[in-house]
């Protein structure tokens, strides 16, 4: 006998009654298929019932959408060693440059499983205090930029390396032979190891080589002014950390200035009522900026008003301090520029003038304001300028003239978009028709690139090596963070390539740094410890504050020489966006 007890769910199951087979079979209803409803004859006799039909039709759109869907293969390799550094879901950060021609910064880069995602400052570095900006910190987008050129190109068609390097060698070598000029325009370099492949560029294809740097962004008055007063073309490195004053012509050194993040740290430490002494700032301007909106006081003028303002203010310092006053000069504004005047007098030695002005003969004026208060030395330091900035407007109206000329055998652009930033752009474009050879480093098909004949793509910085001096004795480092992602090339080893330098950009870098360690005071430690310290830091900053220059300028003559700007019913003022 069967130890196993057997249960009925009912009398009706025990006896198997016709009526429970009969519900046993139609416990569970066949299936109908979506064809089978939608068929014409059944279409109106079907009693699908709506949950049904819901969970039909979501099937059918979900099945369509997959299978629309290329789905991506994927390779995956497993380390057989883990490197040490790499941890699945933990950041790495890696300090870097960026250097646009515009905003310079020392930064760090987070990567998570190799690839860039964040831009953060690095407080490592003395010029910059860790300080970016909104370009800075979304440079990062830019990597990914589906705009990006993913191959050499010729006439718009794409190409290869070996296309590009054989054909563009062999015309430079003919112009080269000819002495045919050769001209490279580029942004302002601070790379001292680009600045030298440049020279060896030169040095190979002889002296009809030129290299012309343009800024789209200006300080070209600035630079002619320091030149003629200090003998120096570059631009003073301000310290807004020890002005007690500050009186501003339309220049938001905060935001639309070289080296603005780094002032603004400055400006903020000074504007704390935690130090027991707030500085004092007085802004004059015709837009409304972000320096402008932190001042004290803020007096709108118009760009027709500003070297009369200045001369103003400049003559009543130099009868506070006993220097020869100027023509002219008088203002609406007088009785405001005379506080500022008496506030920079009392804090003689801790004060900045500045102004965003890019007249050579303004510039002299502000310098010369400077001079007479003795900020040189104190807030200002042009014993070691900044470098940022070098393009000279007047040498770029001179390529655009020989360009129309016919006298430019082939020009080299990397950096700067002039079709689209240079003020004539349309005489550069009708130029540009007229060279023979002309070749764009752009990483995108922009407005310049379009109207070449050969691109050759830069690397993203991020993708790239390179070293900075953006302040005497102050250098930074840039490493690639990720691998090229496309079919691109560094433009300095497309340089030194058709310079016949076959050598990696990288060993180019540590070769020329041999130079800075010897110079340096680490240079009692192995040459790798010390580049590899400088490469771990980011920056390297050896600078000793040298004499300041004295100033020599013509203020009289610089006076006179300022241009007057067209007066009217409407007046422009351009301004940097940030």
């Amino acid at each position: 006998m069967s130890k196993t007890k057997k249960y009925w769910t009912g009398l009706d199951q025990l006896h198997n009654t016709p009526e429970f087979q009969e519900r046993a079979e139609n416990e569970f209803a066949p299936e109908e298929t979506a064809e089978h409803l939608l068929e014409g004859e059944n279409l109106d006799e079907g009693s699908t019932k709506r949950r049904d039909f819901l969970k039909f039709l979501g099937f059918s759109v979900g099945a369509a959408t997959l299978a629309a869907c290329e789905t991506p293969v994927t390779k995956s390799i497993p380390y057989l060693n883990k490197p040490e550094e790499v941890t699945p879901g933990i950041p790495n950060y890696y300090a870097s440059t960026f250097f646009d021609g515009t905003d310079y910064a020392s930064i760090l880069v987070k990567t998570r499983e190799g690839r860039p995602i964040k831009i953060v400052g690095n407080k490592k570095s003395k010029l910059t205090s860790g300080a970016i900006n909104s370009r800075v910190n979304s440079s990062v987008l830019s990597l990914y930029d589906s705009a990006r050129a993913i191959t050499p190109m010729k006439s718009g068609e794409a190409t290869d390396w070996a296309t590009v390097d054989a054909e563009v060698g062999a015309a430079l070598a003919k112009l080269g032979e000819d002495g045919g000029s050769i001209v490279i325009l580029t942004e302002t370099i601070i790379s001292p190891s680009t600045k030298k492949a440049v020279a060896e560029f030169a040095a190979k294809y002889g002296e009809g080589v030129k290299h012309v740097t343009y800024d789209a962004v200006s300080a070209s008055g600035a630079l002619e002014a320091n030149e003629a007063c200090f003998g120096v073309k570059a631009l003073p490195s301000y310290d807004f950390a020890a002005a007690e004053v500050v009186v501003s012509f339309g220049a938001d050194f905060i935001a639309g200035f070289p080296n603005g993040p780094a002032n603004a740290v400055g400006y903020g430490k000074m504007r704390s009522p935690k130090g027991g002494k707030m500085s004092r700032h007085f802004q004059f301007e015709s837009n409304m900026s972000l320096a402008g909106s932190n001042a004290d006081v803020r007096v709108a003028i118009k760009p027709s008003e500003n070297a009369d303002a200045i001369i103003s203010l400049y003559n009543k310092v130099a009868s506070a301090t006993g220097g020869n006053t100027l023509s002219g000069g008088t203002s609406e504004y007088d009785a405001t520029i005379a506080k500022a005047a008496k506030e920079l007098v009392a804090a003689k030695g801790k004060g900045i003038v500045i102004s965003n002005s890019n007249d050579a003969g303004v510039q002299t004026v502000v310098n010369a304001i400077n001079n007479l208060l003795g900020n040189y030395g104190s807030t200002l330091n042009m014993a070691n300028p900044l470098y940022i900035k070098a393009g000279l407007d007047s040498e770029m109206d001179q390529l655009v003239a020989d360009m129309k000329g016919g006298k430019v055998g082939a020009l080299l652009i990397h950096g700067v978009n002039p079709s689209y930033s240079y003020g004539k752009a349309a005489d550069f474009n009708a130029g540009l028709a007229k060279v023979g050879l002309t070749v764009s480093f752009a990483d995108r098909l922009d407005e310049t690139a379009t109207g070449v004949t050969y691109l050759a793509p830069d690397n993203h910085y991020l993708e790239s090596w390179n070293d900075s001096e953006p302040q005497a004795g102050s250098y930074s480092l840039t490493q690639p963070t990720i691998q090229p992602l496309f079919d691109t090339r560094q433009f300095q080893e497309t340089l030194m390539k058709w310079a016949g330098n076959e050598s990696d950009y990288f060993s180019y870098i540590k070769a020329n740094w041999s130079d800075v360690h010897a110079s340096s005071p680490d240079a009692g430690l192995l040459f790798n410890d010390f580049f590899n310290t400088a490469l771990f830091n980011g920056v390297f900053e050896s600078r000793t504050v040298g004499e300041t220059p004295a100033f020599a300028g013509d203020v009289a003559a610089a006076a006179s020489a300022i241009k007057k700007v067209p007066t009217g019913e409407l007046e422009l003022e351009l301004y940097v966006k940030a």
